[in-house]
């Protein structure tokens, strides 16, 4: 049998893309690896992981979807505000004072000296209180649909598919949310919630109540890659004698970081060591520990802080 020799053209071009691959092969076994991100658990959150740092350098520009839309995702951790209490939903009210109707003050007053505060006894804490918590939350976002994820394993979602507010909606801890876009902000409007005299909902961690038929609508803006914002107001004819507002901004975290596993029900030793109420409330409208200098306690605390209690 007769075997036709290659044509030289084509061996040549043959053993330059042989050659090319091996170049390439050469190339690709040289370059180190990128090291995989580290993500902290969060059941380790401390004071140093817990807060966010402000970037330096030039902004970076906002992120936006296949919808054009400023695209919310990310890990965002809270920043501390001088002269402003943590987790209290009236940080922004005169004398950080709630405008409680007769019996918004006596839901309080139950709270205080009856109930124990519902997260520490593992109940979903619920909107408005994690918009005002000192953890951090990551954002998964889509065009059709925001997902809020939080420490405690929980969730929620929000639709942005144009559907409107139930007015029938079975009460839930974070109400039932519909959102959609006005210009660069995302309005998210929720009603259906759940009702603090049942002993199981705070509003915020000094023990605010909230009401049945409590109204909330956040504004939802991202200026720029490293920062959201919220505009909260909230409205409960039940329990407030007028709707007030609730303002704050996040920072975008360290790359690699963001939430993994949390079981808030094993080995929880807040349910046999504290009483009812949230316990001190300084003028300063703090629960505890403040954000003006004092150092905020691990998460967990350690043992030995409710050996002092």
């Amino acid at each position: 049998m007769t075997i036709s020799p290659v044509p030289p053209r084509r061996a040549a071009r043959a053993a330059i893309a042989l050659g090319a691959l091996a170049l390439c092969a050469a190339a690709h076994a040289q370059t180190p690896a990128k090291p995989t991100p580290k993500v902290p658990p969060s059941s380790d959150l401390d004071a140093s992981s817990i807060l966010g740092v402000e970037p330096t350098g030039p902004s970076q520009p906002t992120p936006r979807g296949l919808d054009g839309h400023p695209d919310l995702t990310g890990y965002w951790k809270p920043i501390r505000t001088r002269g402003k209490p943590g987790g209290n939903i009236g940080k922004d009210q005169p004398g950080f004072k709630l405008p409680f109707t007769p019996a918004g003050e006596a839901a309080l007053q139950y709270n205080l000296t009856k109930t124990v505060d519902p997260e520490a006894v593992c109940i979903l804490g619920g909107i408005p209180r994690h918009n005002a918590s000192g953890l951090p939350f990551e954002i998964l976002h889509t065009p059709q649909r925001l997902a809020t994820l939080y420490v405690y394993n929980t969730h929620r979602w929000v639709w942005i598919d144009g559907r409107q507010p139930d007015p029938e909606a079975d009460p839930r801890y974070f109400g039932n949310a519909v959102a959609h876009w006005e210009g660069d902000t995302l309005v998210i409007d929720s009603n259906g919630f759940k009702d603090s005299k049942d002993g199981k909902l705070w509003i915020d961690e000094n023990a605010n109540p909230q009401s049945e038929k409590t109204h909330v609508v956040e504004r939802w803006t991202r200026p720029d890659f490293d920062h959201i914002h919220l505009e909260m107001t909230i409205d409960d004819p039940v329990y407030y004698t007028k709707p007030f507002t609730f303002s704050r901004t996040w920072v975008h975290g360290k790359p690699g970081e963001g939430l993994t596993e949390y079981a808030c029900n094993e080995n929880n030793i807040d349910a046999a060591h504290i009483g009812p109420g949230p316990g001190p409330i300084g003028p300063d409208g703090n629960r505890g520990s403040g954000y003006d200098g004092k150092a905020l306690p691990a998460v967990p605390p350690p043992p030995e802080f409710y050996d002092n209690k």
